[in-house]
């Protein structure tokens, strides 16, 4: 019987890591009906890490209604999981200030707040949550984690007296900070960051200059944020009697991990975390064949992403990965060594929203096809 581990990342914008798995599952099972396939969802901390360590350790889902990024009432969730005998509560940026949340012709990181992520965290300790997992891929913010902060208790009093409400605008007219209101339960706290993201805080490889355009910010603004950043840094370092801007990964998700590691937190590669709790390596060891997939491969692909990371523990084990992704762009070439096969499951000239709409059809007929070519391979063996 072949034994296939199905472990992608998800298709950003259209399906979920849960929904890719199984969509690749259900062609494999009509082609070859015997086989036995392992569907474990990935993430690295972004978009479906919830999701992703929720299925993996039969966990369930809390829902609750926060601040959203543009200072909206939004419904969002979190997860409650088991990790190692004590109850924790994963929680995910991507789900809470997310940038698909706001729409394109508002996106302005002078304009969204982390404030929200601090709500769902204030919601877990009153559930009695005292072990934290927090993925920060795919935000909208560059707040530094002000709104963050605020949410959690600290006080921040602008240069007009006013008091500050955590929004991207206001790092640089900040004039001093009461911390004494964080929450005391904080400190009991195991706080775990998951991402891949090593940038600093400030500079020319910080959070400003190199994921403020993503997120809608024009040149200007983005040095306007950086400055703020710096106030705020100055500011906030010197109260805390602490200097972590240049610690790696300071600037993930909008500076958002330089308030957490403010916080006590310590971070941890988002893939490696998914892959150690679902038990990825243990099954892939037990497998035959291993396939994997996200939104777009291309050669950046090789610099930390899920699929490469997947890759990697098949060669360990000895196993071929094969990549099945919505689109394969400049320098996916690259790629080529380290799977058995790199597909495309788009099938001809489409626009992106056309891909998108039917892109669970498009994965099914690419999965399906791959499918045909491992059961004959298994009877010529």
């Amino acid at each position: 019987m072949m034994k296939i581990v199905v472990a992608p990342d998800s298709f950003k914008g259209s399906l979920t890591a849960v929904q890719v798995g199984n969509i690749m599952a259900r062609a494999l099972l009509q082609e070859i009906p015997s086989a036995e396939v392992n569907v474990i969802p990935m993430a690295d901390g972004g978009e479906g890490t919830v999701d992703a360590l929720v299925k993996a350790t039969d966990g369930s889902i809390v829902r609750l209604q926060v601040t959203g990024p543009r200072g909206e009432r939004v419904d969002t969730y979190y997860g409650v999981i088991t990790d190692q005998g004590e109850p924790a509560a994963v929680i995910e940026a991507a789900n809470v200030i997310g940038l698909p949340m706001v729409p394109k012709e508002h996106r302005n990181p002078l304009h969204t707040t982390t404030r929200g992520l601090g709500e769902v965290i204030r919601s877990a300790l009153d559930q009695g949550y005292r072990r934290l997992i927090i993925g920060l891929g795919g935000s909208s913010t560059n707040d530094g984690g002000l709104g963050l902060l605020i949410a959690l208790g600290a006080r921040f009093t602008c240069k007009d007296g006013r008091a500050a409400e955590g929004y991207g605008r206001e790092l640089g007219q900040l004039a001093e900070t009461d911390l004494k209101g964080l929450d005391p339960r904080l400190a009991d706290c195991r706080i775990t960051i998951a991402s891949d993201v090593t940038n600093p805080l400030l500079g020319p490889e910080g959070a400003s200059h190199i994921f403020g355009p993503q997120k809608g910010a024009s040149p200007e603004i983005v040095l306007q944020l950086d400055k703020g950043m710096k106030s705020y840094a100055d500011l906030l370092e010197a109260r805390m009697s602490l200097s972590l801007r240049d610690q790696p990964g300071a600037g993930a998700a909008g500076g958002l991990g330089f308030a957490l590691l403010a916080l006590g937190a310590n971070m941890v590669p988002g893939a490696r975390l998914v892959e150690e709790m679902s038990g990825l390596k243990q099954r892939i060891d037990e497998a035959d064949w291993v396939m994997t997939g996200e939104g777009r491969s291309d050669g950046q692909t090789l610099f930390g992403k899920l699929p490469y990371h997947v890759a990697q523990l098949a060669k360990e084990a000895g196993k071929e990965a094969i990549l099945i992704s919505g689109s394969l762009g400049d320098g996916s070439e690259r790629l080529t060594p380290h799977f058995a096969g790199c597909f495309s499951v788009v099938r001809g000239p489409s626009t992106l929203e056309e891909c998108m709409e039917d892109a669970e059809n498009h994965l099914f007929q690419c999965t399906l096809n791959v499918a045909r070519l491992l059961y004959k391979a298994s009877i010529r063996s």
